[in-house]
């Protein structure tokens, strides 16, 4: 493959797997209060709720720009895989099944970012290069 197709690719991947995270933490602002009970009433203090809104705003720009790519993708696979042992383990319902292993893919995904770093077009790369 050529190199503009390579860090078109790269590029692509960082907002797609951020994505998710930047709707997320802009929903649990939209909806704090509902987002609060909802981990409360899965026996996670909702005191965190200011941290998960930070982890996954900040988080999915940092990605997104590539500003310290494999570091911010280790934190967020973890996020994510604690995420899918607190909220999706009632495997009795199909879809918390799936949420639980969509978690699973999330994290792998950002654990290639953590492997493979951002690509040519990042801050990352700004910096090193």
């Amino acid at each position: 493959m050529n190199q503009y197709l390579n860090n078109s690719l790269d590029l692509a991947a960082r907002i797609l797997l951020s994505i998710l995270f930047l709707v997320a933490g802009f929903g649990k602002i939209g909806g704090y209060e509902a987002t609060a009970g909802y981990m409360q009433a899965m026996g996670v203090w909702s005191g965190l709720l200011p941290l998960v809104i930070i982890t996954e705003v900040v988080g999915a720009i940092a990605i997104i720009i590539g500003w310290q790519t494999r570091i911010v993708a280790f934190l967020l696979a973890g996020f994510t895989l604690l995420s899918a042992l607190f909220f999706h383990t009632n495997f009795a319902d199909q879809m918390q099944q799936i949420l639980f292993m969509k978690n699973l893919a999330i994290a792998g995904g950002l654990l290639l970012l953590v492997r493979h770093g951002a690509g040519a077009w990042s801050i990352d790369a700004r910096k090193h290069g």
